[in-house]
């Protein structure tokens, strides 16, 4: 009898990219963009994970509804612009991340998917750059509510046909964590990400990426 397939699901900023620079240079430009004060580092990475409209409530929300717009289109503009001068160093991986995505996806009965804050347009570039030709279900902003709303989570658990106690969620925030949790699947949380790890109340934690293969084994007891 076969093993039944597996999902292994990746928040992406924080988790699988360190594009904490590009976040905050863009969210800077934005913000210079309407004349409006930029936000603290720590607040603006708070809110990575987040839709960017939810975002900009959360860091402008005395700007009311237009001058948010803006700032999500000063956003974009910036962010990508910058990618696009600075190809795959404009968001790199952290390490060990594409050498597990590559064991992962060698594991037959593994699926590789991810569920990010990104738009479609963001994902596939980092995708691109990077060679990360491993996910075959890819959940963006675009077609989503905002997390931590469970949507991104049961419409990748839906595409692939796996059920929920055979997904993980591994991300590095509490949107992640409480997505995964509202999904009804196992979560996973990483310690080198945009939210405090204590802050973080996931089923596991791991600190380094060699960690999740065996994790993910003992999960599964594989």
């Amino acid at each position: 009898m076969s093993a039944p397939l597996r999902l292994v699901l990746f928040d992406v900023d924080g988790t699988l990219a360190d594009s904490q620079r590009a976040i905050t240079a863009a969210m800077t430009a934005a913000f210079a963009s309407v004349d409006l004060p930029v936000p603290p580092r720590d607040a603006i990475l708070s809110i990575v994970g987040l839709s960017l409209p939810m975002a900009m409530a959360q860091l402008a929300p005395e700007a009311g509804p237009a001058v948010q717009d803006e700032l999500v289109a000063g956003y974009k503009q910036a962010y990508k612009a910058a990618r696009e001068q600075a190809g795959a160093g404009h968001s790199p991986l952290f390490p060990g991340a594409k050498e597990t995505l590559e064991a992962l996806h060698a594991v037959p009965e593994y699926l590789l998917g991810v569920a990010t804050g990104k738009s479609q347009r963001g994902l596939d570039a980092l995708i691109a750059a990077h060679e990360l030709n491993f996910f075959v279900t890819r959940q963006v902003a675009d077609h989503h509510p905002s997390k931590p709303h469970p949507s991104m989570v049961l419409t990748a658990l839906e595409e692939t046909g796996v059920e929920p106690r055979n997904a993980v969620m591994i991300g590095d925030t509490s949107f992640d964590i409480d997505m995964g949790h509202a999904a009804g699947v196992t979560t996973i949380a990483v310690d080198w990400g945009y939210h405090p790890a204590n802050q973080l109340k996931a089923d596991h934690m791991i600190s380094d990426f060699t960690a999740l293969a065996p994790l993910l084994q003992e999960i599964w007891k594989v």
